[in-house]
């Protein structure tokens, strides 16, 4: 059973007023990737074919992943009416595929695709924490806030499944690091650049190019100044705990200083280019 459903969502307290552009830009595009988890749940359910325990669970997941897609975009389209979500999806969809043929996971393991798993709702927990934190619309607050428990749960969910592969495969320390790190930095990849362009330049212009611009820069621009330093110390602990790591001590003060620097810098630094 869904944790809540987009009835709960306080509609009539919507504000006009409190939307942020960037901001409105950074739900659009994130309402078409969740709502695509369909094509992740094909992809978990030809690698975990057999384990019909672990299959009924991804089932679930992507259910709950479009439910977030349906509330982000709904809001999206109350912050702009001359946005529609089902067109915007429509069209990332033309534009954007898995590939649904393979029968074994791209990180070696299943053990090594469950932390994978892990790094992203990881990442899905501290944005969405970011946003609810960042946001003084009330809607969007309440849409972000539920959405972060869910993906917070959702890393709960493959971290169990994880341990049982994990007593299995035996990956070592570096292997599971290497996954978890090699995981974090395909955050940049081509299918938030391509929902980006779908939901904020194809809506306004049918014959622009994707090809035309770094579309992936344009959205990380707007997305990397929501966060702040409680976010990333989170999101660092939960990806050491993905690798089994401990998630304190020295390694856990070094990357989350380390990881704070990067992204403070980055962000600094498309500002200024912007």
């Amino acid at each position: 059973m869904s944790r809540w459903t987009l009835d709960d969502i306080p509609w009539d307290r919507f504000d006009p007023s409190r939307v942020d552009p960037d901001l409105l830009a950074v739900i659009k595009t994130a309402a078409l990737v969740e709502a695509n988890a369909a094509d992740y749940v094909v992809y978990l359910r030809n690698v975990f074919r057999e384990d019909a325990d672990f299959v009924a669970a991804a089932e679930t997941w992507g259910v709950e992943e479009e439910q977030h897609g349906a509330a982000l975009g709904r809001w999206a389209e109350m912050a702009d009416p001359g946005f529609s979500f089902r067109q915007a999806l429509a069209d990332f969809r033309a534009g954007y595929s898995l590939d649904l043929q393979t029968t074994t996971s791209i990180r070696g393991s299943r053990a090594g695709e469950l932390i994978a798993r892990q790094v992203v709702e990881t990442g899905t927990s501290s944005f969405y924490s970011a946003i609810r934190d960042a946001t003084d619309e009330p809607v969007l607050k309440a849409i972000a806030g539920r959405i972060a428990s869910d993906e917070f749960f959702h890393y709960q969910l493959f971290a169990k499944h994880f341990r049982r592969y994990q007593e299995r495969t035996r990956l070592s320390t570096w292997s599971r690091l290497r996954i978890a790190l090699g995981r974090m930095q395909e955050a940049e990849d081509e299918e938030l650049g391509y929902a980006f362009f779908a939901a904020n330049v194809l809506q306004r212009d049918r014959s622009a190019d994707f090809k035309a611009m770094n579309y992936g820069r344009e959205y990380q621009r707007r997305a990397l100044q929501l966060y702040r330093r409680p976010h990333i110390d989170n999101a660092v602990r939960m990806v050491l705990r993905a690798a089994d790591l401990k998630s304190n001590g020295w390694l856990y003060t070094l990357a989350s200083k380390l990881l704070w620097r990067v992204i403070s810098s980055k962000s600094a630094s498309m500002a200024r280019a912007a």
